[in-house]
This record gives structure tokens, sequence and C-alpha cells, in this order.
């Protein structure tokens, strides 16, 4: 379906928008440019869509009616969601031609670029995301439920305004909205140019706070009416427009910005009850600056939504002005107001290297310019140069402000590196780039006239010497000038370079070329030098032409005739030479005709024979080749024998042949050679081609070969020639067979192996190769000898072995490997054996560590029979046996003695070597048991004591003890392992008997434990009870306090003491009951109670438990009358009654003060003691 879309272009110029009727295929509606500085709205009325292309125009109150903002997304589903970048969008391909009728003279200006739907206003510093999405693609909550309302209020309005639902209209006598000024003065009409002005956008006025409406066609004589400003949308535009100008950290060529985000406006209503409040919105800022004035051209140098920037490559002591600009959604604020700074000074820029201004043979004078000041003046100049020397290192010539330099003294022809750099009050600079200067020489003189080195005939070799008095350093280049004789061009240069010869190529044989050279350096050129002539070659000429017997041949002679060539090389032919050969073979050629003249009578021939002519020329180019007349070739004749070209080889030789001595009247093309190998009577070929030599390989050494040979030609093959034998040099032997081995014992065995074929040079010597393993073999023996006998092997050990033969020739190859292996032996000798007096499991617990010995060692290697016992010899005492076993016990020993021992392993052949002897010494007798003894108990803890000694134990006791006690089940566990002599035992019951015993051990081991000892823990008083409740009822009171169960079936009872006053406690009550009646107590008194539990053992005395808290019962309060308030104020003063500290206050106020104390006591000792 075709669509109508109008185009509605406002002109500032024009009294009212200019339509352009546009088809559209698809529905959709075309995109078009939208310039800066013009915004575009959507209309549709009565099917028909309208775009609007309108100036935009800031809000002023008192101005014409503004346009509501239109909402981010397009109205339409089908219409794009985005909008694309003017620079990026790329042009339609279609024109759309205007409509009759439409109103306004003018004729609008197109451009066929697509555009989306809904409006975008595009400033000077739009910011566009990548891949051409607006910033207001990604809305937040805000922005959603503004866009909401604003569709909301949008669609109200277009109820109200009726007709055809044709959206919002001006009325039709309002004039047409026009653009308002900024900043500086809008373009004229005459300066736009298809919707843009005549400058930069970077210019054009700044981005409108309120959006115009839209507007219909007046040819359509609608009625048209003002919109509104959305009041959210104004708020926005105005917290945007009050962004803060930012705050500046100034470097030499950098800055740092930071900006503060708009703030929300006191004066906004709150949110209503019930409502919820506005998500903040997302705001994006865009940093301008300017080069050229707080008014003049701002470009972007950052956008984003950071609060702070950095802008990076300023130039030093620069003026720069900066303003920041926010935006949101599809709104954007006013710039705010610029911020001027001037970046620091800092050292100049690196400056150009310096140029040669003059120079003579011995001086220069440099100039150079002056870098960029970078804010601080220049004061002075740096210039180093290397002193001619070319080694890299650079010395200091000139310090100081001139901008120019002479140097003096120095060398002809001479080459100086220099390199610059400037200082002011920052510092100094880096230095220009090294430059090359070389001082002044004079100009060359003129050289002498070229010489002729070769000549040929397409070329010249020409070469010339150094002007004479030219120095070595002067760099002297030459130009070979060159003229043809009679080409009328005159001299041109044919070579520029500084070699001393040339040669000139593409020449014209037999001509003659003029040449001379002229020599330049720095300075000029010098004269030419004298004109020398040299003339190229003659070239060969052809054969002569037509080579043909004139008349009819006689018996004895005949007459020959030809043609001159038809190329005579640039030279006249000198004379013919004419030759002829008896016979087909053309291999004897005589001369029987030389002269200019082009036909001979050849005579003297003898009848009835074939004869081959030729002819050739002779000129000054030289010899032409020769026009030969011959009858058809035969194969060639029969060659000689093939021949041996040096010393053969041990499996090839080379041959080498001559030509056959007739070749049939052809040239021989190839050979064939064939090869009979010894005692065959056939022979296969084992070369063909045309070389008169070949080499023959995969020979066997050392023997011997026959070779035949024949020639081909065009008329084929040849005879062969006679059969010549050869016989191949000697080669390495053959390999070998394996070896054989015969063990004599176990640690001896003969190798023996067969000599293997010599191939034609007897074996100098073999080579026996032996080794535990087959990869790891050695070298054991080299010689002439069938045999070889090794020594010092292991018995039961697998060995390999293998031989090979060398002669003259080369060392053959290994035979394969042979295995053997030596017989069983007698073990080998003990090894690795120790003390070990801590092994449990070895030996038993009752043998002591004082009067035995533990040996432990390592098997020896058994030597292929199974060790079956150890002997143990221990010096004077008898030896002993043992089993296959690797530790043992040695018993019934003298304490701390020292014996001398060593260990001999047995096996089914016999016993094996002894040992080294090695020395162990048996420990000291243990110490004995100390008794053991309660020093203090309760009903849960006993502490024991023994010995003799401190409580604590020292760092050098040598003495520890073992205290155990009885379980349960009758065992006696660990309860202590140390060096002291006391120990609190914990955790037991009351009234239980337990049994402990005691075991000292030191160095020498662990001694007897002692006899058990039992003691008995005593019973355990009863618990502390609480405060007793006293209650007063008039002259008498009541106490109680709690019960406690009988402990293990012993009854309780209670005391309850008394105090009056500031007497002592005295009984009152003794007995079960849990409470007691005082009665006729004083009223004036203070009383104080307190009781405690009494456990009544069956078996034993009475055992008082701690009292509980003390409580205190006060007198009854007793109010005076008629006693003035400060004498009331003193008695009640004195009536309070003067409480004391209670058990528990007193107990931990001592607590506190002991603990007060050690930390005292700790912290002087660690200061004055430790440190």
């Amino acid at each position: 379906m075709l669509d109508n879309v109008i185009f509605i272009v406002h002109n500032v110029s024009s009294t009212g928008p200019a339509q352009v009727p546009m088809m559209s295929p698809n529905g959709s509606v075309p995109q078009i440019y939208v310039p800066p500085g013009y915004v575009q709205q959507i209309i549709e009325e009565n099917g028909v869509r309208r775009v609007l292309v309108l100036p935009q125009t800031e809000f002023h109150p008192g101005g014409h009616s503004p346009l509501h903002h239109p909402p981010p997304p397009p109205p339409h589903a089908h219409l794009q969601a985005f909008i694309p970048h003017p620079h990026i969008m790329h042009p339609h391909p279609h024109l759309y031609s205007g409509m009759a009728g439409g109103t306004g003279d003018m004729n609008p200006q197109y451009i066929s670029q697509y555009h989306p739907a809904h409006t975008t206003i595009y400033s000077e510093q739009d910011t566009h995301p990548p891949h051409g999405r607006a910033a207001f693609a990604h809305r937040d909550e805000r922005a959603s439920k503004t866009y909401e309302r604003l569709q909301k209020k949008l669609k109200e309005r277009h109820g109200v305004g009726g007709g055809g639902g044709g959206g919002l209209a001006l009325s039709k006598d309002s004039p047409p909205p026009s653009p308002q000024k900024s900043r500086g003065t809008p373009p004229s009409g005459g300066d736009l140019q298809n919707g843009l002005g005549g400058k930069g956008a970077d210019e054009q006025a700044q981005p409108s706070t309120a959006v115009t409406a839209l507007g219909k066609s007046p040819g359509r004589g609608k009625d048209t009416e003002s919109g509104e400003l959305d009041e959210e949308a104004k708020a926005l535009q105005e917290r945007l427009n009050s962004i803060c100008k930012p705050m500046t950290d100034i470097q030499a060529r950098g800055a740092s910005l930071s900006w503060v985000a708009p703030s929300q406006p006191e004066g906004d209503d709150e949110p209503k009850e019930g409502e919820e409040g506005p998500a903040e919105p997302s705001f994006t800022y865009e940093v301008s600056v300017s080069y050229s004035g707080k008014d003049g051209k701002y470009k972007s140098a950052y956008s984003g939504v950071e609060l702070s920037a950095t802008l990076q490559d300023l130039r030093p002591a620069t003026d720069y002005h900066v303003r920041v600009q926010a935006m949101c959604n599809c709104l954007q604020g006013v710039p705010s107001e610029p911020v001027s700074f001037t970046t620091l000074s800092c050292e100049p820029d690196g400056p150009s290297p310096p140029r040669k201004a003059s120079g003579t043979k011995s001086s220069l004078v440099l100039q150079w310019k002056a870098p960029c000041d970078n804010g601080s003046k220049i004061q002075n100049y740096i210039l180093q140069w290397d002193e001619g020397k070319g080694t890299g290192a650079f010395e200091q010539c000139y310090y100081g402000p001139q901008k120019q330099y002479r140097l003096t003294k120095l060398s002809t022809a001479s080459r100086y590196y220099f390199r610059l750099a400037a200082k002011n009050d920052m510092g100094v600079s880096e230095f220009s780039d090294v430059v090359h200067i070389m001082t002044s020489c004079s100009v060359p003189a003129p050289p002498l006239s070229p010489e002729l080195v070769q000549s040929g005939v397409t070329w010249l070799c020409v070469r010339w010497h150094r002007p004479a008095g030219s120095p070595k350093e002067d760099e002297i280049s030459y130009v070979l000038e060159m003229e043809e004789e009679g080409s009328g061009y005159g001299f041109q240069a044919s070579y520029d370079g500084d070699e001393l010869s040339h040669t000139v190529r593409n020449l014209h044989r037999s001509t003659t070329y003029r040449f001379r050279v002229i020599a330049y350096n720095a300075e000029g050129k010098s004269n030419p030098s004298g004109v020398s002539e040299f003339t190229t070659a003659p070239d060969r000429p052809g054969c002569p032409c037509r080579l043909a017997v004139k008349g009819k041949p006689h018996p004895t002679s005949f007459r020959l005739t030809w043609d001159p060539p038809k190329d005579n090389g640039g030279s006249d032919v000198a004379k013919y030479v004419a030759e002829l050969s008896e016979g087909l073979s053309g291999s004897s050629w005589n001369q029987v005709y030389s002269g200019s003249a082009m036909e001979c009578v050849c005579d003297g021939l003898s009848p009835g024979c074939s004869y081959q002519a030729r002819v050739h020329c002779i000129s000054a180019g030289g010899e032409s080749q020769p026009l030969q007349v011959q009858t058809p070739p035969v194969p060639p004749g029969p060659c000689q024998p093939p021949r041996v070209v040096g010393k053969p080889k041990a499996r090839e030789v080379q041959l080498r042949w001559a030509p056959p001595l007739v070749d049939g009247g052809s040239a021989v093309s190839s050979y064939s050679v064939e090869m009979f190998a010894p005692q065959v009577d056939e022979g296969w070929e084992v070369y063909q081609g045309s070389e008169l030599d070949c080499t023959v390989g995969s020979l066997l050494p050392g023997r011997t070969y026959g070779f035949r040979l024949r020639a081909a030609n065009k008329a084929g093959y040849g005879p062969f020639s006679e059969r010549s034998e050869v016989t191949t040099g000697p080669g390495s032997p053959e390999v070998c067979r394996p070896p054989h081995v015969n063990c004599k014992s176990p640690t001896c065995a003969v190798i023996s192996w067969e000599a293997p074929p010599c191939n034609g040079a007897a074996v100098s010597e073999y080579r026996l190769e032996w080794g535990a393993a087959e990869g790891s073999m050695q070298m054991c023996y080299t010689g002439a000898a069938l045999s070889h006998e090794m020594k010092g092997l292991l018995p039961a050990t697998n060995y390999f072995c293998r031989v090979q033969a060398v002669n003259v020739a080369g060392v053959g190859p290994f035979s394969d490997a042979v295995l053997c292996q030596t017989p069983c032996s007698v073990p080998a000798p003990v090894s690795k054996r120790g003390e070990d007096e801590e092994d449990e499991e070895a030996r038993p617990l009752l043998y002591s560590s004082s009067t035995c010995l533990g040996l432990r060692w390592e098997a020896p290697c058994d030597h292929g029979s199974e060790i079956m016992s150890y002997l143990i010899d221990l010096g004077e005492r008898q030896p002993i046996l043992t089993g296959p076993v690797t530790k043992y016990i040695i018993q019934n020993l003298h304490p701390d003695t020292t014996y001398r021992i060593r260990i001999q392993a047995l096996n089914s052949l016999g016993a094996g070597p002894f040992s080294h002897t090695f020395k162990l010494k048996t420990k000291p007798l243990p110490p004995l048991p100390p008794r053991l003894e309660c020093t203090a108990s309760s009903h849960q803890t006993l502490r024991l004591k023994w010995g003799d000694g401190p409580a604590k134990a020292q760092p050098t006791d040598s003495l520890q003890y073992h205290l155990q006690m009885e379980d349960k089940n009758g065992r006696f566990i660990s309860l202590y392992k140390g060096p002291c002599h006391t120990h609190k035992v914990q955790r037991l019951n009351e009234s239980t008997s337990y049994a402990f015993r005691i075991q000292a051990f030191n160095e020498a081991g662990e001694g007897p434990f002692s006899t058990v000892y039992t003691f008995t823990t005593p019973r355990s008083p009863p618990a502390p009870l609480k405060a007793p409740r006293v209650e007063r009822v008039d002259e008498s009171c009541e106490v109680s306090w709690e019960t406690l169960p009988p402990m293990k079936g012993d009854p309780v009872i209670y005391c309850l003491q008394s105090m009056q006053g500031n007497s002592e406690f005295k009984q009152i009550y003794k007995g079960s009951a849990t409470s007691y009646q005082l009665p006729n107590l004083s009223s004036s008194t203070e009383y104080r109670y307190r009781v405690c539990a009494i456990r009544q053992c069956q078996d034993a005395p009475e055992i008082i438990g701690p009292y509980s808290s003390t409580v205190i019962m006060l007198p009854p309060r007793v109010d005076t009358p008629g006693v003035s308030g400060a004498t009331g104020s003193k008695a009640a003063e004195a009536q309070k009654p003067k409480r004391s500290l209670t058990d528990e206050q007193f107990s931990f106020l001592i607590i506190a003060l002991l603990a007060v104390t050690s930390i005292l006591i700790a912290v002087a000792i660690q200061y004055f003691v430790i440190e």
C-alpha cells in the first residue's frame, strides 16, 4: 500500500511552511536529514502523515506558544526506535517532486537521507553512543514514568482538538514560530543551503530549552491551537540548565575537570501521600573546549556519565576555556558558564637540527630556529658535536642565547655531527635529531681522458682516474658522457656515480662513440676531460648460402659454388674457405680452397668415392659457422673398454671412456654400460646417458666385476666393447657371529668369538663390549685375539656382551648381544649396620638397654643363593648365630661397657666376608623410683610429691619421672611425664581411694616402677546457699532459705547465725528446717543474718559448708513532724544506715588488688630482669 506523506519545511524568510508531497511504498515514513538548529515532528491526520521540519527556539515566557517535547519512542510500532547521527546516515537514492496546490512560493530544499519518525534536536555538541543509538535509548524508571504521563496528556489533547484525529495544530491566524537568538545572530535566508547555515555546525545557535509546536499546512484550512509545555519536562529542563561551571586542576600538558550534578530545585512539590516519589534521572555530561576565547568555537572533548574528566595533550602556557553541558534522555541543558584557565609552563620543545648557513674549508657557520618556549623564555642553547671523531660521543661546543655559532680550525672536507637543545627556567629540552655537516673543499680538477678497458659487439668498458690533487676525504662523483657518431644529439650522460669505471651496454656493432668525464663534489663540477673515441667490435658473419655442385661432377674433380652470407656482421668478408672430407664419417677435413671468390674446383679426387664438402667465411668479426653437406649416418663403431678413474672404493667404482673412433657420420648421442657380477654370465645395464663417465654403486667390497660399453647415434647403437675387469676396494668386515661365554667362576668369565668375512682386508682387531644392561654396554677389550677373560664380576648377575671386527677399511657392525649369568656365590659383606636401642618390637620389654644391645643391618646381596643365617662376632665372647633376620638383640651384657661387633652372612654356598668392625656401648643402669607422698587433698584433687628437689623443673635436669594411676579396669594410665617433683591430680571423686605408682628414667633408660601407693579423697562439703530471705512482721521477722538434697545418703541440716548491731555473729538456730521466726526484735537495731549447710556423715564428723551472703535488716523509718527543712534533711541523713561491705564485695576487692599487684610485678620483671 502507498501512504501519503507530506513534508513541511519552515524557513526563516518564508511566511509559512512549504508542503512537499512524498509517497511511501511500504507505509513507513522516509527518513530525512534534520540540520542542526531544526527539529522534526510527525502528525497523522485523516490517514496522511505530516513531517514538520521547524527551526528550534529557546523558551521565552513572552514569546509564541511552545511545543511539547515529543516522547522518546516513535508513535508507531513500525518506525525505528533509534536516531542515527547525520554523519552516518546514507543518502536516499530518490528525490520527491513537489505537489501543486501547496501554499508558499518558496521551493523547499530536500536532503534525501533517512531519519526516524520521532523528533531529535541536534546541537553543536551532540554526541552519540556506539552504533548510532541515541543516549536516551536506555531509559531509567523515571524516564519510563515520564513517558507514560506525556503519552496520556498527548492523547487527551488529541481528543479535545476534534477533527479527524489529526494531532496538535496551531491557530490559523497565529504566525509561524521563528528562531530566537541564543548566542550571536542566526544565519540569514541567503546563507541557508539545504536547511544548513553558511557557517559550521559548531557555530550554530545553542540547543533550545523548549520545542516549538507542531503546525499544519495553511493550505488545509484547518483550525490550529497552541500547546502548553509539560510541567515535568520544564522542571527537568530547568534542572539541566542549572549546572555549575566545572572546577579545574591544571598541569603543564593536561587539566583535570570535575563538576557537580544538577541539583533538585528547593521549591519542587513533595510527592503526595500514597504516591511513589520519582526516581532520580540519569544524566550525561559533555565537556567542550574553546581555544579562541569564551565566545569562540567549542569542540567536544569528553562525553559520559562521570562527574570528572581529564584533558590530555594540551599546550603549555596556553589559554583554554571549558564548559560542561548536562543531558537527560532527549533533553539538553544550556552549557555552563565557561571556565578559563592557563596551562603551566614547562621546558621548551625539542628544537629542529641546526643547518649550515655558510662554511669554508676550515670553518662552519651553523644556524637554528627557536623552538616553542612553552611559556618560559629560552635563555640559552646547547650545541654539541662529535669533534669529527665519528664515535658517537658528543661534547659541548657552544652554550649561549645566540641562534648561530661559528666553528673554526676544522679539517677540510671532513664530516661533523651536531645536535641542539634549548634551555629555559623550567629545564632543558630534548636534543634534536643528529645532523651531519661537512666542511667545504675546492672544485675538483678536470680528470684525464677516459680509457678503453675492453670492447665488445654491443658494449664498451671505459675507465678513468681520480683528479690529481683531490684529498681522500673529498667525496667526488663522476658523470660519464657519451656521444654517438652521426647521431646529432651531442654528449648525453650515461653514468653518474662514484665508481672509476663503467660498462656502457646496448650499443651498435662497428660504431664509433665519443666519451668524456666530468668530476664534481659539493662545491661544484669540474671542466670536462678530453674526448676519447672508441669503436665497438664487429660481429661474426653468417654462413654462406646455397652451397651446391656446379655442373656435372668429373671422375677426379667437381666445381663448388656458393652465395655470400646474408649478414656480414658489420664488416666485409675477407675470404672464403672450402674443405673436403672423404667418406661419410667427417672425422678429417682437408682445405681445398681459400680466397675471395665464391666458387672453386676440387680436383685430385679418387674415382668412385663419396665426399663431404663445407664452406665458411672469415671477416674482421671472426669466422662464420660452416655450411656442410654430408651423406646419411650409420651406427658408430666399437668403443674402447671403460677404465677405472682413481682408486676403486669398497662399494662403488667410477668409470670413464673415450668416444668411438668411428661415429658413423653422426654425433654420438648416448652410451650404455653393462655390468657382470662375479660368477654370473648375464649382465645388466647400469648406466645410459651422454656423459663420458659414470659411477656404479651398491657393490660388494673386495669383489671383481666386469664392464662393457657401446655408443649410439641417430642410426642406433653400435657393437659392445671388450669386457674390462674391476676389483672393488676393501670394505669393513661383515657382522660377527654372537660370541660364546664360558663362566669359569662366579667372578670370572671367558668370552670367545669367530672371525667374520674380511671383505678384502684382514681383520686388524676386535672390539668387545660388556655391560649389565643391553643399552649401557661399554668397551672392555680391544685386540686381535679371538677370546678375552673378564674378571671382577658379580655372582648371580646377568651380563650382556657383543663383538665387532675392524680392518683398514673401517669398523664392521656389532654382533647380536648375548646374555649370560654368572654362577651363585657366598653372600656379600653386611653393610649399613647400626645401633637400634629403641626398637620395642624387636626387643622384649623385660630386657634393659643397660644389659642388651639392639642391632639392625640391611641384608647384603645373596649372590644367587638365599641367606640362611648371620653370625655376630663379639670379640672375646662366643659368636652368636642368628636366623635370616636383619635385627637382633644381644642380651646379658655388662652395663656401661663397649663391645666390638662385626657381622657375617651365610648361605648354602658358605660364609661371606665379615663386615667392618664397629663399636657399640651399653648404657648405664636406670635410676630407682622415688617415694611418693600426698601433700594436699580435697574432695576432687590430690597434690602428689616425690623425691627431693624444687617443684618446678630445671632446664639442666636429666632425671625425669613417669607417674601412673590405676583406672577402673585395673590398668595403669599415664598422668604425668617430666622432670617436675609435684603433680596435682584433678577431677576426682569424693571419699574415693586411688592407686598410684611412679618410675624414674634418664639417658640410661627407664627404671623400675615403685610400689603402689593408695590415697583417698575426703568428703565434699555442702554447696554454699543463697542469701536468706527476711520478712519483718511487726516486732518479729521470719528468715527462710533454700533446701539442699541429701549428699550420697548423708542428711543435710542448716545453721542460722545472726548479728545485732556491730556485735559478733551468734548461732540462733540449727536444724533441718528451712525457715525460722525471731520474736521480740528491737525497732531501732540493725540485724544481719547468714546461713550455711552442714553435712551429717554417718562414720565421720559433720562437714560445715560455706556461709551464704549476709542479709541486713534495717529498723523501720520514723517520721518526726514539726522540724524545719534543713533539720529534717540532716536528721534523715543521720538516720540512714551505714552500709558495710558484704563478703562477696570484700572478696572481689581483694582479688582485684591481687591482680593489679601481679601485673605490676610482671611488668617490673619484664623491664628490669629480662631486658
